[in-house]
């Protein structure tokens, strides 16, 4: 949820321009019940202080923190997401993808992950390759720390798939193909036992002498020599 990726540790040293208070946000977790205040109404730990920088707050501990800049952490689809109206105030959030929830414009902390791109897309994270809208470059907070630290070389982890995808779409259409070809110039034939059922049931059998018929035949012949 609020954690992220040990890149964001490593960036931050050469990034100068981010913000002290951006990386630990980044990796904090957030909707837990504050230790402190578990007995309040609200005891989520859904806040965070931008000068302190000491972890998730609840209502209750803002007290400790008045004059201080707070920041309030929502959640979309059990990801965490921050307005734009509160964000923009402290960081320049340019490029990064926005969505609307609840009448409000917000933007996602750390990256979501997909599996693979969309039909159809075409344009994705710089970072990690998630769906977005032509006018974006970053689905995140934290892929913009990333998409734009100076270490930060641009891959495309779908090219090999697509292509070793593509290779075998490609054989199996020809392959379907030359076997459509193969059948429509192929006559086809029945199955071999109803063609041998038929075959037996419309030859006509051999004419043959009853053994007896023969017998009678030649005793007849002799009998006629007899008398010649």
């Amino acid at each position: 949820m609020g954690g992220g990726s040990p890149d964001y540790v490593d960036d931050h040293k050469e990034d100068i321009k981010w913000p002290p208070w951006l990386h630990p946000l980044l990796q904090t977790s957030f909707f837990a019940q504050c230790k402190l205040h578990a007995d309040a109404h609200k005891s989520e730990c859904n806040m965070y202080c931008l000068d302190c920088m000491n972890g998730a707050l609840c209502s209750a501990c803002l007290s400790l923190h008045k004059d201080h800049r707070a920041i309030q952490i929502r959640r979309s689809s059990y990801h965490d997401v921050i307005r734009v109206s509160e964000i923009q105030k402290y960081l320049d959030i340019t490029g990064v993808q926005t969505y609307i929830i609840n009448s409000a414009k917000i933007v996602f902390l750390n990256e979501r992950p997909q599996p693979r791109p969309g039909k159809g897309v075409t344009n994705t994270c710089d970072v990690c390759e998630r769906g977005l809208l032509d006018s974006f470059s970053f689905c995140s907070l934290a892929c913009k720390v990333v998409g734009t630290s100076k270490s930060f070389k641009k891959k495309k982890r779908y090219e090999a798939i697509d292509g070793s995808d593509n290779e075998k779409s490609m054989n199996s259409l020809s392959n379907g193909s030359a076997k459509s070809k193969a059948q429509s110039f192929t006559p086809s034939t029945p199955p071999p036992t109803v063609m041998s059922y038929k075959t037996v049931k419309r030859r006509k059998g051999v004419p043959q002498r009853s053994p007896m018929g023969g017998f009678i035949i030649e005793y007849s012949t002799e009998d006629y020599n007899k008398y010649i």
